[in-house]
């Protein structure tokens, strides 16, 4: 009885050794994908983060590239604790393991919450930006976004093209009788925004806060709904771990 019960202990530690491993394998993939996608919104999205009066959405990526790094840490430590059957390196993957965790339920509430907020942010805020900042000193990385936000989206102004009768920018002499900026001309040639018809700038079309509140909402479920599904498989990582520790823990004795 006792080496019938010996036997059936190591081979459920083998068992759980391989469905540990395999996990690993899986997370440090999972790490890739995470790290991907901050670095995607950091170098590919960020565009638009000056015009943003939050850091939340620039945090949010953040935090996903810092989880990411340390969940492709954790995997490889995982593999080596796995095989070397170290508990003290078993314990250390089990802490790791709830930081990443808890990195990723942040970062999926940030984005949660702030999607919730955006609208009113940007109501309150973009058209101040896109008025008093563009063409203005200092602000060459809000005039840039203005610029790509109104040719991307195809719109013009916050609201619409009206807004640009209130910029500071387009009342002064360096506009040279321009009554939009260029970028809301639907063909852009130099000049082209001193006619301010239908048929040359994006006049009809609305302006760019509902296009870029859309943009910036469909971003962030993707930032949520990464963090917390990776924090929901990190669960069964962190129940194979105990059961594992716990197994030969009792071999141990």
């Amino acid at each position: 009885m006792g080496e019938f019960g010996e036997k059936s202990t190591t081979c459920g530690t083998v068992c759980l050794k391989y469905l540990l491993f395999t996990f690993n394998c899986c997370f440090w993939l999972a790490g890739l994908a995470v790290m991907a996608v901050g670095i995607w919104t950091l170098a590919l999205k960020s565009d638009y983060i000056s015009l943003l009066a939050s850091g939340t959405y620039l945090a949010t990526a953040y935090i996903l590239v810092v989880a990411g790094i340390v969940v492709m840490v954790t995997g490889a430590l995982g593999c080596c604790a796995t095989f070397k059957e170290r508990r003290n390196l078993l314990r250390l993957y089990f802490i790791l393991l709830l930081i990443i965790f808890l990195l990723e339920i942040i970062a999926g509430v940030l984005a949660y919450v702030y999607y919730q907020q955006l609208n009113a942010e940007l109501k309150e805020n973009l058209k101040d930006t896109m008025t008093k900042r563009y063409h203005q000193p200092g602000h060459e990385g809000v005039t840039s976004a203005v610029d790509k936000l109104q040719q991307e989206f195809h719109c013009c102004g916050s609201n619409n093209s009206q807004d640009w009768q209130d910029s500071e920018w387009i009342r002064s002499a360096e506009a040279d009788r321009r009554v939009v900026p260029d970028s809301c001309c639907k063909t852009v040639v130099p000049g082209c925004g001193r006619r301010d018809h239908a048929s040359n700038i994006y006049k009809v079309e609305g302006g760019c806060i509902t296009k870029l509140e859309t943009f910036i909402q469909e971003h962030l479920r993707i930032i949520g709904a990464v963090g917390l599904g990776i924090a929901c498989v990190q669960v069964f990582g962190m129940l194979f771990t105990c059961c594992l520790y716990k197994s030969l823990k009792l071999e141990h004795y």
